[in-house]
């Protein structure tokens, strides 16, 4: 099993940082592993939202099969993984006090590799692959909230390379 968790201070108050997150569609906007997202489900967001994201690493693509299980604004999303890769994934927002109002955004997964895909061997190959893609992610959605280009009174990202 891989188990991954990256976190990253963000210069914007929690309900900035939320309302940039729960557009699910804007993800695509600031992870770069993420090519696209369908809904398959009427609701595009809350509990019980189900989409599928085509996921690419490298020369590596699959469609991940995903369910929003936990949707506590501003402070935490879960979702349920349920394609090729299997497993659980959490996004959580804190309130920093440094000297002015800062958020911790921490994106933590527990995912399992099939057998006949290399299974732990896998997992234990990717994590640090996918670690450093998701640090880098979290650096790309901290430029989008702090620039205010993922617009937190629309709830929507600006096309790529806007």
């Amino acid at each position: 099993m891989a188990r991954i968790r990256v976190s990253r201070t963000i210069k914007a108050p929690p309900a900035q940082v939320w309302a940039a997150i729960e557009d699910i569609s804007s993800h695509v906007r600031w992870m770069t592993d993420a090519q696209s997202i369908n809904f398959t489900s009427s609701q595009h967001s809350g509990r019980g939202t189900t989409f599928e994201c085509l996921t690419r690493i490298g020369p590596f693509a699959t469609v991940d099969h995903m369910e929003i299980t936990r949707w506590d604004p501003p402070r935490a999303m879960g979702v349920l993984h349920n394609g090729l890769v299997r497993g659980t994934g959490t996004f959580k927002v804190r309130t920093r006090w440094l000297r002015r109002r800062r958020t911790r955004f921490t994106w933590s997964e527990r995912l399992r590799f099939p057998w006949w895909l290399g299974g732990g061997l896998t997992a234990w190959a990717a994590t640090p692959v996918m670690w450093k893609i998701w640090k880098g992610n979290l650096a790309q959605l901290a430029d989008l909230v702090e620039s205010g280009v993922l617009e937190p009174a629309t709830r929507r990202a600006l096309p790529r390379g806007e």
